[in-house]
């Protein structure tokens, strides 16, 4: 009888613990009140008077310019040249190309700057699967820039999927969120990694 009890209380105590574990998925913080959202800092930053003569005429320093920020990245260059998809594709249309055409024409014109290729999608999905998408969103591009000459280590993926997707959005709208961003990176301004 004492070894059914202890089975028992073994059992009872086994299930309480997979049923402590077994917790509701957490919603995503929205990407704007995060530090690494799509502004710079967040609502917590403080917003203090900026000291703009760090820095000039220090030898060593390179300038880096208004289009590139701090991690030598520049979203500007090429910002009209980014790809758009049609609804759960990853194939480049063939109204596409001509904009990689120019992303190769400024890399072979800038040749130590690399692309870093930032995949996108609209709001409609789960989070997983539009990670997922984003990230074939942006091999695509990648592969079809490998295949116009541009070589693979210039070019750099990441998925943002839909972390930045205007929620309930209309079809204009959406068509914008379903795309692959050409971001200029310049290792040379790139922030030394902290110690």
């Amino acid at each position: 009888m004492k070894l059914a009890q202890s089975k028992l209380s073994l059992l009872v105590a086994s299930a309480a613990l997979v049923l402590a574990g077994c917790t509701k998925k957490p919603d995503r913080p929205h990407p704007g009140s995060t530090v690494l959202g799509p502004q710079t800092g967040g609502p917590n930053i403080a917003a203090g008077p900026v000291d703009t003569s760090f820095g000039q005429n220090t030898p060593g320093l390179v300038d880096r310019g208004s289009d590139f920020d701090p991690n030598g990245h520049n979203r500007t260059a090429l910002q009209a040249q980014a790809v758009l998809f049609d609804f759960d594709k990853s194939d480049i249309k063939a109204s596409e190309r001509d904009k990689l055409k120019v992303a190769k024409e400024y890399l072979d014109k800038n040749p130590a700057h690399r692309l870093l290729l930032e995949g996108h999608c609209d709001w409609r999905g789960t989070a997983e699967y539009n990670l997922g998408l984003g990230d074939r969103r942006a091999n695509a591009t990648r592969k079809y820039l490998q295949s116009i000459g541009v070589p693979a280590e210039r070019l750099e993926t990441l998925s943002k999927g839909s972390l930045e997707a205007a929620k309930n959005a209309d079809d204009a709208t959406m068509a914008k969120d379903r795309r692959v961003d050409l971001i200029v990176v310049n290792p040379a301004m790139a922030a030394p990694a902290p110690l």
